[in-house]
């Protein structure tokens, strides 16, 4: 049963979290320790901050940021420099079967961040900060605003590389789930997904039809349903199933629902249906947490 799984998962990550404790006491190691030591990457760049990972179609304007600071064996002191790659991912080609529409832009090398260019962190490790825009963007990788402004779904890709005094050098292929996760949030490659731009919703009663089929709710799950930017939080606190109504407002110009994961989100299904009576969302459980579910380009799609 699962209030039992619950139970146990809780009870034992306490245990396990108080084996941690006293066992980082007692021998002065930590998480960044054991991943070090069993590790032969040798290094980490760990995301500081990243402000967002859509270009909105027709946003001559966008600028990609991110702030990393550099984790080692030696508080940073072992690499040398950071390498920016550019990349280009067309998904908007007509042509599925024989892919002859496809633009295709290899990898280029667009900038290499010294060593002696990075500042100190609160953390005491090596930080920097890279932008591009998106002119410089298209520029180096030879590129057109009408190649990716069509429909959306088009892929700009930027790819850290680190350059050990070793000569070692690790990336987005020596990547594990470890480092990839929460903690050390080092993916090294990010993606900008070129966008199109929110539909104005129809104004009157939206219907929010939810599922669970355990039957104890949705465990920490959601929806936000975002309108000119007021978020409602749309979730089922217990039971099989819900319904819930939200009222469109007249004149309205823009909404969003995004899926925030719970514990159990393979047992969610849900349904939203439009004023107009529209079923624009029937998902199963096959969840994404934090992407827009609406597909803005779909010019069929009745709001």
């Amino acid at each position: 049963m699962k209030k039992m799984k619950n139970f146990f998962i809780k009870n034992t990550g306490i245990l396990a979290g108080l084996a941690l404790l006293v066992a980082s006491c007692a021998e002065g190691d930590n998480v960044v320790d054991e991943i070090f030591d069993n590790e032969t990457r040798g290094a980490i760049l760990r995301t500081v901050n990243f402000e967002t990972n859509e270009i909105p179609i027709g946003a001559s304007d966008y600028t990609f940021e991110v702030d990393l600071e550099v984790q080692d064996q030696q508080n940073g002191t072992l690499v040398d420099a950071i390498e920016v790659y550019l990349g280009f991912v067309d998904n908007t080609f007509e042509d599925t079967e024989n892919e002859t529409d496809r633009i295709v832009r290899e990898e280029v090398l667009y900038e290499t961040l010294n060593a002696s260019t990075f500042t100190t962190g609160e953390f005491g490790l090596p930080r920097t900060s890279f932008s591009v825009a998106l002119p410089a963007m298209l520029s180096a990788l030879n590129l057109e605003e009408s190649d990716i402004f069509v429909t959306g779904g088009d892929q700009l890709r930027v790819r850290f590389e680190l350059v050990l005094n070793d000569g070692r050098r690790y990336s987005f292929a020596d990547n594990s789930g470890t480092l990839t996760g929460s903690f050390f949030s080092s993916p090294f490659l990010y993606t900008a997904v070129v966008v199109c731009p929110p539909l104005a919703p129809s104004a009157g009663t939206w219907t929010f039809d939810l599922q669970d089929s355990y039957g104890d709710g949705w465990n920490g799950a959601s929806l936000d349903v975002t309108i000119d930017g007021e978020v409602t939080n749309i979730t089922m606190a217990d039971g099989s199933e819900s319904t819930v109504t939200l009222d469109v407002p007249e004149g309205a110009q823009a909404i969003s629902i995004i899926f925030n994961s719970g514990d159990w989100d393979e047992e969610i299904t849900y349904q939203v249906t439009s004023s107009t009576g529209t079923t624009i969302l029937d998902l199963a459980p096959d969840h994404t947490a934090g992407v827009e579910l609406l597909d803005y380009c779909n010019t069929s799609l009745d709001l």
